[in-house]
């Protein structure tokens, strides 16, 4: 394999997209202090208040232990609250803050600049064919996720994500080695 050979690799371009698309993130929201987990979360919140820590997790393709780290810090800022759940007593809901709420409305802003900014360099055409191919290989290769996606489809149709019919929802189950491997629900 050359050097060329690897760098138009898949995975490689992925990863460097990804370190770019965090560092355009975190530029243009530097103002508001929130790195772009920080802003799913009161994103998700926002839409869901109360919404457990597992439900949220899975909103968001977080495993367990980044969703807790996040909220940690976030609660140590003031912006949620985590309290034991109306429905059980082991899982914790987590509601924004007025702080957090204040914050998620300044954000607003500076990451949809970071939005626009990230896809600047291509045409509208470019930009669709971006999202639909992102979603087909995220969707086709939900199985093989570290950690499952289960998205929260709001009631509002107008803020609805169109699933395909044969996306299932997944759920977290182990494999022999001890990996999280998402499975479809049925």
């Amino acid at each position: 394999m050359t050097l060329k050979d690897l760098y138009q690799r898949p995975g490689f371009l992925l990863r460097r997209t990804h370190q770019i698309s965090a560092a355009v993130f975190e530029n243009a929201c530097a103002s508001v202090g929130l790195t772009p987990a920080q802003y799913g979360v009161l994103t998700v919140l926002s839409s869901e208040p109360g919404l457990d820590q597992t439900r949220l997790a899975r909103a968001l393709a977080f495993d367990k232990v980044t969703v807790m780290r996040v909220c940690k810090g976030l609660e140590e800022r003031g912006l949620i609250e985590r309290r034991m759940a109306e429905h059980s007593r082991r899982q914790m809901a987590v509601v924004l803050t007025p702080s957090g709420q204040k914050l998620l409305q300044q954000a607003r802003g500076p990451a949809e600049q970071a939005y626009q900014r990230l896809l600047s360099p291509l045409s509208m055409t470019q930009r669709h064919q971006l999202i639909e191919i992102l979603e087909a290989l995220t969707q086709g290769l939900a199985d093989d996720a570290r950690a499952p996606f289960v998205p929260l489809l709001p009631v509002d149709t107008d803020d609805t994500v169109a699933r395909p019919a044969a996306s299932p929802k997944v759920r977290a189950t182990r494999t022999n080695t001890g990996r999280t491997k998402a499975a479809p629900r049925r």
